[in-house]
């Protein structure tokens, strides 16, 4: 609340006429609640004590009765009031009564003087209800903003006026606005008197409406009020709990006459209508019966883009990344991004053929990247919209992801030359909870793009569903404040609005760095799409639609009429543009084949061919020198810092280590660490994210340090392994995986020179973020031709630990692989391996140990292409003595094993095996100590499959092929209807043309992925090391 500075002066009552030196906002702090401030009104000359050093003695008693009056003598009561009321020279002082019993009508003269004068706690009491007022516009003022361009619905749900403003006339009826001015005035909510105006009240400094003037009337002030708060614009920022960011909000709303617009500025906005309602217009003449998901309703949206390009243009923005659902969006990549019309038209030919692999995606999911100048700052940009799905939103996070990435990679630390600007529809908006997650990464440190400019396409209907039913907020913005991001509500028949709500959305970010809304409440013309029928479910509102003049209507006739431009100007706009459409459909009849890499939102030039092609179809050696084991070694056992105090456990760890590496041999910690400082050394940065990962969910990893005596003092050993090295980014995440693991996939878009990871806190936690993998991973590159490096680790194991954390669900990643299990591939195919990996959609791995890791991890760097990963990690194994692996493993010359095949006795004489395990994972481990146990070393062969898509048909056929007289099973600890089982057997049977049978050895099937008994689950695991080492236990079934 403004502090009220009751001086003498601040509180003389003021005629309209008065003028009153404006205070500086930023005034000096006073020793005193109340600033000196010498106004008294009579001439010192008339009043002779106040002379001398007399005078220094008045001032304290004058600050004295600011402070209570009762502090001081009833006579200098009576000469301050009378001072302060204005009484003529000579007249202010009243001598004090006679001790003795004087004349009754002195007295009653006294006490008159003093009644007379004006009650100081009432002119208090009237500054802090104007206040009040002010503040209560300023809270609540847009409730009341007419805007509704159809009139029938309030933005807000609410038809009611809060009780503490007056509202405008444009909401009320006279009567009724009289009614509410009376009931607040006069002796109502603020205590008013009706005579209080048409007087002038000082203005605090929270506010701008006096532009030039320090006071007003209160007439004046509520007018002002209502066409700052109550008109075309909605402004909500008072639960911003910044005063320079309120304040800045206020001046850019308050200010009088601040939103002009120039007739150049005029008539560009209306080029740029002309544009959006004409494509729109040519779109549906042309193919009136195809889906578009057309901007109808809300054409202003494209002039509003456009503004906040111009303006972030103009602040040094020379990149911007935009997502955006379906509803408009060829309008977007037509008029705002600039693809090339016949592109968009050829979309509609549907005897088009496609050119590139993969299925391909419909028109308005499509992305698209291009570089141009922007004509209104004569300064380069770049525009990449992002290729989504239909899940409305999904891609907020994948657009921030991006976004951190491209400002990462050109050093911009502060987001002056890289942004984002989302565009929300308000269903989904306020209902995907995805929207929440992704705003809670907007401050985080390795998370934050410093300002994201968010714009709200508010049809008022999310499909058929009245937001009456879709909502319980107010508005469909209100997930915006719990990060204080300020939302501007605007009328989208309003386009000078409109385009000056942008102009401030774009200073916002640029001056602040931070989230804004931009709420465009509009409408929808047609149904869902051009083929749906609204009326079914919103007659009332589609019966205002129909009659609903068309904004560029409105807008042309408005400017004809200011006389902006002529008839005949605006005719010609239109006629040009048409004639560019109708020339550009010409074209796209020239179009016979559909290229999907023309609309490709992330392009990375040098990596491939000019046709898109990898540059080689091999892969190097993944392993090092031991110079450089060693040196990474050492490093990731050590310290680099000094005079830094870490846990006495971590000594501990860091001494493991040390011996680890003196004994040549690494355990998955330390391959991980390898394997991430190798690629460091070789210029690729690094990105570790997710839940808890900087120590690691099972503290295994520790790539961040804390110093036990000084608060937030860490260190990364991994970013002081070499000179030169890439940076190495590891970072805690917010406890979500949605919004996450759609940011990571964003951040892999950028560049392929990256490896960027992300962790699960234990592998079935993806299945929150099921939408990322389900929609953008598994078939991105097949949509949209896009390929994309992430890596997923998954931690799965069945350790006993219950149903939860227990299964990463290995069987929806398999399912979803491209492969197909009743095709044995061509075996003899020079670098079979690689063109797998080059024709699958992703690899999943299942590593049994450390330096298998190592490999694949350094594998997907070294491949000439991208594809996801998939790496189901192990839980109990980074710590099981055996999960070791010896530097021998990791030298020059050794890869990433697919297969490990058997190396023991068995294999030394393979005649004599009657059985061939196969399996995966941890349960190898189980596996061979019962082997060894029944002493059956020899009968029984257990061969890995580390690799388990693309599918190892070479490696497998050899290993069947080697024993001869073993029968084949196929062992897994999950169920019988999860894990790998489904997967392996049909591809295992195409390998043997189908010669043997393969037997199962596991757990039986289950709803739950595991028991929650811990004796329970040793049950089953004897049953199923049982089953793989009875060698008559499927005689029966032969």
């Amino acid at each position: 609340m403004f502090h009220l500075r009751t001086c003498a002066a601040k509180l003389r009552p003021l005629t309209a006429s008065q003028t009153v030196k404006t205070f500086s906002q930023n005034r000096p702090a006073a020793a005193r609640t109340f600033q000196q401030i010498r106004c008294y009104s009579a001439p010192v000359a008339a009043e002779p004590f106040l002379s001398g050093t007399s005078s220094n003695y008045v001032e304290e008693m004058y600050c004295a009765w600011l402070e209570n009056p009762k502090s001081v003598h009833k006579s200098w009561d009576i000469f301050f009031r009378n001072t302060n009321a204005g009484a003529p020279p000579g007249t202010a002082y009243q001598s004090p009564l006679p001790l003795s019993r004087g004349s009754l009508a002195a007295v009653a003269h006294a006490q008159s003087l003093v009644e007379a004068q004006p009650n100081v706690d009432k002119l208090v009491e009237d500054h802090l209800a104007v206040q009040s007022l002010i503040r209560a516009y300023q809270i609540r003022g847009h409730h009341v903003a007419q805007l509704d361009p159809l009139g029938i619905l309030d933005a807000d749900l609410d038809s009611s006026v809060p009780a503490d403003i007056i509202s405008s006339t444009d909401k009320l009826d006279l009567a009724v606005f009289k009614e509410r001015l009376r009931m607040l005035t006069v002796g109502g909510f603020y205590g008013l008197d009706e005579s209080d105006l048409d007087k002038v009240f000082h203005l605090p400094t929270t506010t701008f409406i006096g532009g030039q003037e320090s006071a007003l009337p209160l007439r004046e002030i509520i007018r002002r009020l209502e066409m700052a708060y109550c008109q075309h614009i909605g402004v909500e920022f008072m639960f911003i709990n910044d005063l320079e960011q309120c304040q800045w909000i206020r001046q850019k709303f308050e200010t009088p006459g601040i939103m002009q617009f120039t007739n150049e500025e005029k008539r560009t906005l209306l080029a740029r209508l002309v544009r959006s309602t004409r494509f729109e217009e040519f779109l549906q003449r042309k193919w009136s019966s195809e889906k578009r998901f057309g901007l109808e309703g809300c054409e202003v949206l494209i002039p509003a883009l456009k503004t906040i390009i111009d303006k972030s243009s103009e602040n040094g923005v020379d990149y911007v990344i935009m997502g955006m659902p379906h509803r408009g969006r060829l309008n977007v990549l037509a008029n705002v991004i600039r693809k090339e019309l016949e592109q968009i038209f050829c979309q509609f030919d549907s005897k088009l053929e496609a050119a590139d692999e993969g299925s391909g995606d419909v028109k308005y999911h499509l992305g698209m990247y291009h570089r141009r100048i922007n004509r209104v700052t004569d300064r380069n940009i770049t525009l990449s919209l992002v290729a989504n799905p239909s899940h409305l939103e999904a891609a907020d996070p994948v657009v921030m992801g991006k976004t951190k990435a491209e400002q990462f990679y050109c050093g911009d630390t502060e987001g002056k030359k890289v942004m984002s600007i989302l565009l929300h529809g308000d269903a989904a908006f306020a209902g995907q909870g995805i929207v929440y997650e992704t705003f809670h990464l907007s401050d985080l440190p390795s998370y934050t793009t410093h300002g994201t400019v968010h714009v709200v396409v508010n049809n008022q209907i999310g499909f058929t569903t009245d937001p009456r039913m879709a909502r319980s907020s107010p508005y469909p913005t209100d997930v915006a404040r719990v990060v204080n991001a300020p939302i501007f509500h605007v009328n989208s028949d309003d386009p000078e609005a409109v385009m000056y709500v942008c102009k401030v959305a774009a200073e916002w970010r640029s001056t602040f760095h931070k989230d804004v809304v931009v709420d465009l409440v509009c409408y929808r013309r047609n149904g869902h799409n051009e083929m749906d029928e609204p009326m079914f479910t919103q007659p009332l509102m589609y019966k205002q639609i129909r009659k609903q003049k068309p904004v560029l209507q409105k807008y042309a006739e408005l400017l004809v009429s200011q006389g902006v431009v002529n008839q005949p100007e605006y005719e010609e706009e239109i006629s040009k543009y048409d004639k560019i459409c109708e020339e550009a459909f010409a074209r796209s009849k020239d179009e016979k084949i559909l290229h999907i890499k023309h609309w490709l939102d992330s392009p990375w030039p040098g990596f491939f061919t000019l046709d898109g092609q990898p540059r080689s179809m091999s892969c190097p050696s993944t392993g090092l020198t031991e110079d450089i084991l060693t040196h990474i070694g050492n490093v990731a056992s050590s310290v680099p810092v000094e005079n830094f105090t870490i846990h006495g456990g971590l000594s501990r760890i860091l001494k493991t280590r040390g011996e680890m590496v003196k004994n040549r041999t690494v355990d998955w910690a330390l391959a991980e660490y390898m394997a991430f400082g190798s690629l460091l050394k070789e210029g690729i940065h690094i990105r570790l994210s997710g839940q808890d990962v900087e120590r690691g969910t099972f503290s295994h990893r520790h790539h961040v340090l804390h110093d036990q005596n000084v608060d937030k003092r860490t260190c990364i050993p991994m970013n002081h392994l070499w000179p030169n090295q890439a940076p190495y980014t590891v970072c805690n995440s917010s406890l979500s995986e949605y919004g996450v693991l759609g940011f990571e996939l964003g951040f892999a878009m950028a560049s392929p020179n990256a490896l960027v990871l992300w962790e699960a806190q234990f592998g079935d936690f993806h299945n929150t973020a099921q939408c990322i993998i389900d929609q953008f991973i598994c078939p991105g590159q097949a949509k949209w031709v896009r390929q994309n490096g992430i890596v997923l680790l998954l931690p799965h194991g069945m350790e006993g630990m219950g149903p939860e954390h227990s299964s990463a669900r290995p069987e929806r990643f398999l399912q979803m692989c491209n492969d197909d299990p009743d095709v044995l591939p061509d075996l003899k195919e020079a670098n079979f391996d690689i063109n797998q990996l080059y024709d699958c959609n992703w690899v999943v791995v299942n590593c049994s140990t450390p330096g298998n890791f190592f490999h694949v991890l350094r594998r997907q760097i070294l491949l000439p292409f991208r594809k996801p990963l998939i790496i189901f990690t192990p839980k109990s194994l980074l710590r099981h003595p055996e999960a070791r692996s010896s530097f021998d493993e990791m030298l020059p010359g050794t890869h990433f094993q697919r297969v490990i095949p058997e190396d023991g006795p068995a294999a030394q004489n393979p005649e004599s095996v009657k059985r061939l395990l196969f399996c995966t994972g941890k349960v190898y481990y189980d596996l061979t100590r019962e082997r060894k146990a029944r002493d059956m070393v020899g009968q029984v062969a257990i061969t890995r499959i580390e690799q388990l898509s693309p599918f190892p048909f070479d490696l497998l056929l050899k290993e069947v092929q080697k024993y001869p007289n073993a029968e084949l099973a196929w062992c897994q600890e999950e169920h019988k209807n999860q894990g790998y089982y489904d997967y392996v057997k049909p591809r295992l049977r195409t390998t043997i043309s189908r010669a043997k049978p393969v037997w199962y050895a596991g757990r039986d099937p289950a709803a739950a992925p595991a028991t929650g008994n811990k004796k329970t689950h040793l049950t089953e695991l004897q049953r199923l090391l049982d089953t793989a080492f009875d060698l008559d236990v499927f005689k029966n079934f032969s």
